[in-house]
């Protein structure tokens, strides 16, 4: 089953050891607003204030072009916008942390944000958690490994039917 992540665009600074084209196409804000301007996102939104996601057509040309499925890792709404524009061939997956408390738990074990950004990323993941009866699975992202598997078996399904 030959898979591929699609990279996403973003408007923030790399966190860490990211680098460009590996975790993220990371774009000045003006260059990501000339993208939206050109007509070159398959989707994008303003996840954050000046912090822009958006997947690239490129992207999905990329990929295709070496005979792969896609596999989007994007925030809700990317993720129905998608899935409204290839609905037969979009398997939607909302993976969903065991509780706020314990997505609060890896946020900080990461050291990665501010206490800021923390806490803009547990209020909108508590808005987001709302969004999960539009998706066509809910996954549960306890124990890694499990979930690991259990995606596994839902996208081959999705494929091999």
């Amino acid at each position: 089953m030959p898979l591929d992540f699609s990279i996403s665009a973003t408007s923030r600074n790399p966190r860490g050891a990211e680098i460009h084209g590996k975790e993220y196409y990371f774009l000045d804000i003006q260059s990501f607003k000339d993208k939206i301007q050109n007509d070159e996102f398959l989707e994008w939104e303003e996840v954050y204030t000046n912090n822009f996601y958006g997947t690239l057509k490129t992207e999905l040309e990329r990929i295709w072009s070496l005979g792969k499925h896609v596999v989007f890792d994007i925030d809700v709404v990317g993720g129905l916008n998608i899935k409204a524009q290839f609905p037969e061939n979009t398997l939607a997956i909302f993976v969903k942390p065991p509780t706020l408390q314990e997505m609060e738990r890896r946020l900080r074990g990461r050291q990665t944000d501010s206490e800021e950004k923390i806490k803009e990323r547990l209020a909108k993941a508590g808005k987001e958690l709302s969004y999960a009866k539009e998706f066509d699975q809910v996954l549960i992202n306890d124990d890694l490994e499990i979930a690991k598997a259990e995606a596994f078996d839902l996208v081959s399904n999705f494929i091999h039917k």
